[in-house]
């Protein structure tokens, strides 16, 4: 008797299983938005003053789809909230004073080069391809999209272009989310669209400008708790927030001050810096090599620095110092530097500023 109850609870154990696994079957299987369903959520979502929300909410949904980002509310907002903060939703957001920037970043690079001043004017007064003169161009110019054109025109014809600035167009940044052209080119091939130009040339559309943003918003794991260190992710590098906590707990542990800035090693160089050497000095303790704690840094960049040994054992050692749990996210302390910026401005403020946007769209959402 007592065999045969045995046997019928582990008969029902076993039903009791298949419905739960039956169950977290349908929930996984569960059909996704209509891409349709998605536009139009999105485009009730973006401010009500926007011209053409149902183009912009389109290009969104699109790059959604593409890079198998799910629609979600928090993702939707995410979106919505930089591209506001960044250029309330327009491809080629105007600069005020660009015309002033630009030629004075003209004259500081010339200046580092010892090139005379009056060299640089007689080479903006010659005629671009368009029959104006250079200085004509830059002096009507708006948009970095404008001014990202005359550079590349200025490299190829003008004879100082080269010598000023080489292959580098010092325009970095472009479109309605302000995305890093490097990022963009980096994923070039990754591109779901027919190009119209270079891709320098699609990050100024919207369709290019929209994709490419969310790619780098969005498109990699993160273990934050809050949207807000994303945010800063944004303006700072993949994992700047993640880095930057590790680099609190490294100085907490080896008793030396860092800058927290999420910069882990010197990108391009086996020149090992700051942080690197506050790592080596821990390198008995953490039991690593300083070989060993380099191939560790340089995961920096991915969601696995948090699996090696390194960033393990710095936390540990900081937390037996400070008594509690250290935080694993934090916002970089950066002085946002450009041209183009006239305030003092960081990248803690700008990820607050984002997320402020971020919590009133999802109130949007919630009533929706």
């Amino acid at each position: 008797m007592l065999d045969q109850n045995r046997g019928a609870r582990c008969y029902l154990l076993i039903i009791a299983t298949l419905l739960v696994l039956a169950g977290c079957a349908r929930q996984t299987s569960m059909p996704q938005p209509h891409p349709s369903e998605v536009q139009a959520r999105i485009e009730r979502l973006i401010p009500a003053e926007i011209p053409d929300r149902h183009g912009w909410a389109t290009d969104i949904q699109s790059a959604f789809t593409t890079l198998e980002i799910a629609p979600t509310d928090e993702n939707i907002c995410a979106v919505l909230a930089v591209t506001v903060q960044e250029s309330t939703f327009q491809a080629a957001p105007p600069v005020p004073g660009l015309a002033k920037i630009a030629r004075e970043e003209i004259y500081r690079r010339a200046a580092r080069l010892r090139l005379p001043r009056f060299l640089v004017d007689a080479a903006l007064r010659l005629k671009s391809p368009d029959g104006q003169r250079y200085d004509q161009r830059l002096a009507k110019v708006r948009s970095e999209k404008e001014l990202s054109a005359i550079f590349d025109d200025f490299l190829n014809v003008v004879p100082l272009g080269n010598q000023l600035f080489g292959m580098f167009n010092p325009v970095r940044t472009g479109g309605p989310m302000q995305v890093s052209i490097a990022f963009a080119e980096a994923r070039a091939r990754s591109y779901p669209y027919a190009r119209q130009g270079s891709i320098r040339d699609e990050v100024f559309s919207r369709r290019g400008g929209m994709y490419f943003g969310i790619a780098h918003l969005l498109d990699y794991p993160t273990n934050y708790s809050r949207p807000l260190y994303r945010f800063a992710d944004f303006n700072a590098g993949w994992y700047a927030s993640r880095n930057a906590a590790f680099q609190q707990a490294l100085s907490l542990a080896s008793g030396i001050d860092l800058q927290l800035d999420g910069d882990l090693i010197i990108h391009g160089s086996r020149q090992a810096g700051s942080t690197e050497m506050a790592a080596r000095s821990l390198g008995k303790r953490l039991g690593m090599s300083a070989g060993a704690i380099r191939d560790a840094l340089e995961k920096g960049d991915s969601l696995d620095f948090e699996k090696t040994q390194l960033y393990e054992r710095v936390f540990e050692l900081a937390e037996q110092i400070q008594g509690r749990p250290m935080p694993q996210e934090t916002l970089p302390g950066i002085t946002l530097k450009s041209p183009k910026i006239t305030r003092n401005l960081t990248t803690a403020w700008f990820a607050k500023r984002v997320d402020e946007r971020h919590q009133r769209c999802m109130v949007s959402a919630s009533k929706l």
